[in-house]
């Protein structure tokens, strides 16, 4: 049924975007991945290195903040569908920069509508939605009709990317639609995110490169699931009849605490906690302070509960979550074990989540 197909995918460097490139591949596509020009390669383009082989996979020069090189990837490539999948998609940075979170993030998706409706409007479309559009949560569990309070310029950013998709779908007939996907993580999930540093740190811990993790609110609850699962549906949203937008998740709910627990304890080390809000800290059972809040990692307007429900997506696109949280963690965990024995046997320092 794919064979033959184009697909043009904007934040194909990063996690979501290489998991899909390979799904894609497999089905017999010819992939062609937007990123932007730099005067020397970039780290993030080592999650798609194994893909440069690949007589089928292409890479284009192209932007989401400038509208006339969006207009050329599409008169060039010409495709079948389209996947935008790229953002400023890490929320702390919305605060720091706000406007280009919203150019990027929201005006991005715009342009590349009218660049679709200009040059290929029977192309299908799909937008990379977001939980944070839900925000302060009006209902649990969240579904398609629970109204969005977003609580970030990361999130303000995707309600209007969802909201200008189902306006042009509606007002122009363009068959586009938007995942409102929960978290979703893997090892290719940037260090700079709060699962990745969580793995990334235990790994170091236990290797004997840091002593502690210092984080955020640990409280806070997420429906987090698996990436590779994540991108078949956003292949399977666009193969429908007729476009539609739906939630993806996995309808479990769990706080980043339960998350560092079951990360330190692959790796041999059983928390105890102290404290609460800003003060908490948690040691081994040796004693040992292993995990430390610290103030500057809170959010100005905490995000406090996630929870999705997607029937919806199960009854349409026959799609179902395939990982559990357990085995998320202990994926991650295993994969940053891996990086970091590597490093210490190379004699390299193994790589640091940012502060």
């Amino acid at each position: 049924m794919s064979e033959g197909k184009v697909a043009l995918i904007t934040g194909v460097t990063g996690q979501d975007g290489s998991y899909l490139s390979e799904l894609l591949l497999s089905k017999g596509y010819e992939v062609y991945g937007l990123v932007r020009r730099t005067s020397q390669p970039t780290l993030g383009r080592s999650l798609i290195n194994h893909l440069n082989s690949n007589e089928n996979f292409h890479l284009i020069n192209g932007d989401l903040t400038d509208q006339a090189s969006i207009d050329n990837a599409f008169k060039e490539v010409q495709p079948d569908e389209f996947y935008n999948l790229g953002a400023q998609s890490f929320v702390p940075e919305s605060w720091r920069s706000p406007l280009m979170t919203a150019d990027v993030t929201g005006m991005g998706s715009l342009r590349c509508l009218e660049a679709l409706k200009r040059n290929k409007p029977d192309c299908r479309y799909y937008q990379a939605g977001s939980s944070e559009q839900f925000g302060e949560v009006r209902e649990i569990p969240q579904t398609e009709m629970t109204p969005f309070h977003p609580r970030s310029p990361y999130g303000c950013a995707k309600v209007f990317a969802f909201e200008i998709t189902r306006n042009y779908r509606e007002s122009y007939g363009l068959y586009a639609c938007t995942g409102i996907l929960f978290n979703h993580e893997s090892p290719r999930r940037g260090l700079e995110f709060v699962t990745r540093k969580v793995t990334m740190t235990a790994a170091r811990i236990a290797a004997g490169f840091d002593e502690y993790l210092s984080i955020g609110n640990v409280d806070a609850k997420r429906d987090w699931g698996y990436a590779g699962d994540y991108v078949e549906m956003q292949w399977r949203m666009l193969q429908q009849d007729e476009p539609d937008d739906y939630v993806i998740a996995t309808g479990e709910t769990h706080s980043v605490k339960e998350f560092i627990d079951l990360a330190f304890f692959h790796v041999g080390m059983e928390l105890t906690w102290e404290g609460e809000g800003v003060d908490r800290i948690a040691k081994d059972q040796n004693g040992v302070v292993r995990v430390r809040t610290n103030p500057k990692f809170f959010r100005p307007a905490e995000v406090e509960l996630l929870i999705g429900k997607y029937d919806k997506a199960e009854a349409t696109l026959g799609w179902k979550p395939s990982i559990t949280f357990t085995g998320l963690v202990q994926m991650m965990v295993d994969s940053d074990v891996a990086l970091v024995a590597e490093a210490k046997e190379r004699g390299y320092a193994p790589p640091m989540p940012p502060e």
